[in-house]
């Protein structure tokens, strides 16, 4: 694979979305199936802050849009569209870091198609994210096999 890029995605996930657990759709097929993406970092923290756990959040990155989004079975690592996962505290109850760190990202991952962010808090605030990707360029069999093993997981 060669590199050709690096990309950042940023915004929101509005409150609605936060409440109920439905993605934000990135957009990012070019059409070309000798390209894509790969997840190196994704973050994920509350457009609110205060003293209790309220600002909280929770979100992951999926390849589907039919991820689950149930707060007691929601992060999933044994569903293969799932590639990143991130959790972040609002509130300092420590004095420390009030949350905002890095979150798990599969490192095998490879995005060809479309990527979704799920967000979720107890109050149904926005949630703010940030996603950086670096773009590859491969043998075009490469990434139909990766779409392929997209659709077959369940889309």
């Amino acid at each position: 694979m060669k590199k050709i890029g690096q990309y950042t995605a940023r915004g929101t996930v509005p409150g609605a979305n936060a409440s109920d657990g439905s993605p934000i759709e990135l957009t990012l097929f070019d059409g070309r199936f000798d390209t894509g993406y790969v997840v190196t970092e994704f973050r994920i923290w509350s457009t609110a802050y205060n003293s209790d756990s309220a600002a909280d959040c929770i979100g992951k990155i999926s390849l589907s849009a039919n991820s689950t989004t149930g707060t007691a079975e929601y992060f999933r690592a044994d569903d293969e569209n799932e590639i990143g996962w991130c959790a972040s505290e609002g509130a300092d109850r420590s004095a420390n870091d009030a949350g905002m760190g890095p979150g798990i990202i599969d490192p095998n991952n490879l995005v060809i198609q479309d990527l979704y962010v799920y967000a979720r808090n107890a109050t149904g605030d926005a949630i703010n994210y940030m996603i950086t990707m670096e773009k590859y360029e491969f043998s075009e069999w490469r990434g139909a096999l990766g779409m392929a093993v997209d659709t077959a997981d369940g889309e």
